[in-house]
């Protein structure tokens, strides 16, 4: 069972307020507002989840997993090449950037608040191998770490990701807190099912189908006027 303790980490680490700079992308919803494909609460929710279901958030829960697996098991070669892994993934160069800007952020923010030897194992593998730190790579093996289980913290990961999404949406629709909160509300399915999915989907079948949110990424690179760095 998740612990009182666990919980406690995962809404810290996992909150608005730690500083891996979230608030600043909005993988592809700045350019699809811009664009007029999502314009409304509904239309922001059914995009949110297409990214959870299909895209990044069915992608990078099998990594989280695969990280988690694997730093359970103290395997740091692994995490290191699915770091790498991970970090080819990224269709578009925004979305590397989101991802492993945060993930930097996230590894030398615990290094340097809650530093422990398996945090830094981690932290000298990915080094070695001259790489940036992929997000759910970074998060997933923490998980396992910190013994947290599986399940939960990914819940835990895809809430956050749809959260900031949500939150990207309100200020650039823009929508009210209400609307945002009941777009936010309609995704928990949506979590839960991408969290399944992940779990349950043999590794080697990893990938995503997200065409019109990777183009809308591609065409925010040269959108006029941006708010977000994605």
């Amino acid at each position: 069972m998740l612990t009182t303790e666990g919980l406690m980490r995962l809404m810290t680490y996992l909150s608005p307020s730690f500083p891996v700079g979230a608030y600043t992308y909005s993988h592809g919803v700045e350019f699809a507002v811009e664009d007029g494909l999502v314009t409304s609460g509904e239309t922001l929710r059914d995009w949110v989840e297409g990214a959870l279901l299909f895209g990044a958030g069915h992608s990078d829960g099998m990594l989280f997993c695969r990280a988690w697996t694997l730093a359970l098991n103290d395997d740091y070669t692994g995490l290191s090449g699915l770091n790498s892994f991970a970090n080819a993934l990224r269709p578009t160069a925004e979305m590397a950037l989101e991802c492993e800007a945060q993930g930097r952020a996230f590894l030398s923010t615990l290094l340097d608040v809650h530093p422990s030897e398996p945090l830094q194992k981690l932290a000298d593998a990915i080094k070695k191998i001259d790489e940036l730190t992929a997000y759910p790579v970074a998060v997933g093996a923490l998980a396992a770490f910190e013994q947290i289980q599986c399940e939960p913290a990914l819940v835990a990961y895809l809430h956050a990701f749809g959260a900031n999404l949500v939150s990207a949406g309100v200020r650039l629709v823009p929508l009210g807190q209400t609307a945002g909160q009941k777009a936010l509300m309609g995704l928990e399915n949506a979590v839960k099912e991408a969290a399944q999915s992940a779990i349950e989907t043999d590794f080697q079948d990893i990938g995503a189908c997200a065409p019109v949110i990777d183009w809308t990424s591609m065409q925010h690179e040269t959108q006029y006027t941006r708010l977000f760095r994605s």
